[in-house]
């Protein structure tokens, strides 16, 4: 005599079948909240983390988390070190959004919704490796260098120097321009005719962009010099000799509580100025 199944068993085998045929990565994909990403290890006074709805005060050791967002006010600074051993200098009145960080696949994507950051970036050395700092005008993409990266809400306006390196900077449109060491540039929202053409920094540019972004402390003092390529160095002149001895002083010597100090000069439209 033949066995009727019942239809709860029916149910139940299907389901336990298409549980068994889900692909393992999906099935294991990591959470990325809460995953670490680096920690801070420097701040300057008090700088606040975003995580999960809740608000932490970050100081020296404090672990930055994937989808953490790192905000200063007026006068602080904050430098992360990444896992990869690339470091992020935060500058004041600044928001940045750690979206993921995978030092093994060299995987990093920031945000920053306004304020400024200088990235020291590891050198990207696989295929599909990529460090990408977004923000609501366009992206700046890095193989591994020293750049900066402002974004001014008030005109919607992203600013990108190169100190060392080459930075691939496009409008969300996806139209780009290669900047070189001792190049910058800009792009602004809504503009679907692409970034401005690179052109050569001035010192007051490199100056600010290296003041307004120090943290203080060994890592993060900034030589513009040092950072230069051998060529723009060579094209720069006194430009970037300059810079090496002007802001160490200007960190280290007469401040001795590390707080920030304006520098002298800073032009009225000089897109690093703080």
């Amino acid at each position: 005599m033949r066995k009727i199944q019942s239809p709860h068993t029916c149910v139940l085998a299907i389901s336990l079948s298409a549980l068994l045929c889900l692909p393992g990565d999906l099935s294991a994909a990591p959470d990325t909240p809460g995953q670490r990403a680096g920690e801070v290890s420097r701040v300057i006074p008090a700088v606040s983390i975003a995580r999960g709805g809740k608000t932490i005060s970050a100081s020296s050791k404090t672990v930055v988390d994937w989808l953490d967002v790192v905000n200063t006010q007026a006068s602080a600074r904050a430098r992360v070190a990444l896992d990869d051993g690339s470091v992020l200098n935060v500058g004041s009145d600044s928001s940045i959004k750690v979206v993921k960080h995978d030092g093994g696949a060299q995987q990093t994507e920031l945000e920053l919704a306004y304020g400024k950051i200088r990235s020291q970036a590891q050198k990207i050395t696989k295929p599909d490796g990529k460090f990408e700092v977004h923000t609501p005008a366009g992206v700046a993409g890095v193989v591994g260098t020293d750049f900066y990266v402002g974004f001014d809400n008030s005109t919607g306006t992203m600013n990108v120097i190169v100190f060392e390196g080459i930075v691939k900077v496009c409008n969300l449109a996806g139209v780009c321009v290669i900047v070189k060491a001792g190049q910058m540039t800009n792009v602004r929202s809504n503009d679907s005719t692409g970034p401005q053409a690179p052109t050569q920094a001035t010192l007051d540019v490199l100056v600010d962009a290296g003041t307004t972004t120090d943290v203080g402390g060994k890592v993060g003092v900034q030589h513009v010099a040092h950072h230069i390529g051998k060529g723009t160095a060579i094209a720069l002149g006194i430009l970037v000799a300059i810079p090496a001895i002007v802001i160490p002083v200007v960190a280290t010597h007469g401040n001795p509580s590390n707080t920030p100090v304006p520098t002298k000069g800073c032009p009225p439209n000089s897109p690093a100025c703080g």
